[in-house]
């Protein structure tokens, strides 16, 4: 094992740095897809910091010394495919973009990773535009943050969260789920879960259940619920934003301010599985 480890090591500081870098550097960034090396752009002086860092692929090796380590588990899923990161006096922005490996169902990990590039691209699209405005005028700030993490990774489920935080005047974020059955290689949606469009009534309840509940008994906690309300919560949506945890529990997610004040920031609900066992198309992922 410590030779194979070795020989990885070897492999990593033997990869080659070319002596010219691909031109313009939202390009570099946003190009699709190709066998990608380990590439650090030093800013100059003048210039804001821009560091873009590209996962390396695995190599068949790596991947097999990978397997072999206990700790590891499975070889690794979900990478980072890119990173940027921007600053300037009133501007900053680090955004990391996952790339999905793995599936047989090439079909599913190209539309997904596709999307993952898009989604960032338009962000720091987006991104550029206010920087123009930002340095005719010399006021404000903007700062944006994207990146995702692992929620859950088990023999069954693979749940990806992205995220997109944005600060300006005031701060927003944004929060999607993508829950993928690495058996089946499926995405599965809140709607392929149930039966018929009845969860939406009866998950709305609980949850309004849930947030007497919390304001009853812990100080500090606002829900929007009555007409007296901005914009009183009164039910999810169709493709409410939710997650399947490693317990097989359903979690409906909120994003900042739309179910309370923007100090509660996202909020969160898991849903008793007795209160939807009767609805649901199967046992498969929540029990």
């Amino acid at each position: 094992m410590n030779e194979k480890i070795e020989k990885l090591k070897k492999q990593y500081h033997d990869i080659p740095i070319p002596d010219e870098l691909d031109g313009v550097v939202a390009q570099a960034l946003f190009s699709h897809p190709r066998k990608k090396k380990f590439y650090i752009w030093p800013s100059s002086i003048a210039a804001a910091a821009m560091i873009f860092i590209t996962t390396v692929n695995v190599s068949p090796d790596a991947a097999n010394a990978m397997a072999k380590i206990p700790v590891l588990g499975k070889v690794v899923e979900v990478i980072t495919f890119e990173e940027l990161k921007q600053e300037e006096k009133h501007s900053r922005i680090d955004v990391k973009t996952p790339s999905i490996s793995g599936l047989e169902n090439k079909g599913l990990q190209t539309n997904l990773n596709e999307k993952y590039i898009k989604e960032n691209e338009q962000l720091y699209e987006q991104f550029k535009k206010e920087m123009k405005t930002l340095r005719k005028e010399e006021k404000g700030n903007v700062a944006v943050s994207s990146g995702y993490d692992i929620m859950t990774d088990t023999d069954d489920l693979l749940v990806v969260h992205r995220y997109v935080e944005e600060s300006r005047a005031s701060t927003s974020s944004v929060n999607q789920y993508d829950t993928i059955d690495k058996k089946h290689e499926v995405l599965v949606t809140l709607p392929s879960l149930f039966k018929d469009k009845s969860y939406i009534k009866v998950i709305s309840e609980n949850i309004k259940q849930q947030m007497k509940d919390q304001m009853k008994h812990e100080e500090g906690k606002i829900y929007w619920l009555t007409e007296e309300d901005m914009d009183p919560f009164k039910e999810i949506a169709e493709n409410q934003s939710f997650y399947i945890t490693k317990d097989h529990k359903l979690r409906i997610v909120f994003d900042k301010y739309k179910v309370a004040p923007g100090y509660m920031g996202n909020i969160e609900f898991e849903i008793p599985t007795d209160v939807i066992s009767n609805l649901l198309v199967g046992k498969r992922y929540i029990h």
